[in-house]
């Protein structure tokens, strides 16, 4: 468990708030047909998805899966994937549901899994953007907000299991 206790707002619970609702009109709008699958990626995405879902206005489901490429707050460089889908997903319209997205390196193995499932549509939301390397945020179709590079957390994002429950994003 860490022992810092300051940490600096980099994006307050009201911006989250209002740019999820600004998401999810744009989703409603660009999948408006089809049957709707969420995926959430565990497990710093669940209050975002959780908040998003809500926001959509249209029918639904939800799954989850995990994948990991950090330890300690540190990456390894490998993604795992820890659990997968529940539900098919073959012939659905799919967004799948970051909660950041730095080096792209989970980001891309997940695309190429869920691609391997056939969805009918697969797009992504994210809600932070590291702009480390810009060819990643072609493949990012729902971008909250573009960050720099710090490590942050909160807003389900956590630091070493803890934080996630801020309602602003913040870092060290």
């Amino acid at each position: 468990m860490t022992t810092k206790s300051k940490y600096t707002t980099l994006v307050t619970a009201a911006q989250i708030a209002k740019r999820v609702t600004e998401l999810a009109k744009d989703i409603a709008h660009d999948l408006p047909d089809g049957e709707l699958v969420v995926v959430g990626v565990l497990k710093g995405s669940f209050i975002f998805m959780a908040d998003l879902i809500r926001a959509i206005r249209r029918p639904l489901s939800c799954d989850f899966l995990r994948a990991a490429s950090y330890e300690s707050d540190r990456s390894t460089g490998v993604v795992r994937l820890e659990f997968d889908l529940t539900q098919s997903i073959e012939n659905k319209n799919v967004l799948l549901v970051e909660d950041i997205v730095d080096s792209g390196r989970t980001l891309r193995y997940l695309l190429k899994h869920l691609q391997a499932k056939k969805p009918a549509k697969l797009r992504v939301a994210s809600l932070l953007y590291k702009e480390l390397h810009p060819e990643l945020r072609s493949i990012i179709d729902y971008v909250g907000f573009t960050i720099p590079d710090k490590y942050v957390f909160g807003y389900g994002l956590d630091t070493e299991g803890m934080h996630r429950s801020l309602p602003d994003v913040v870092h060290w």
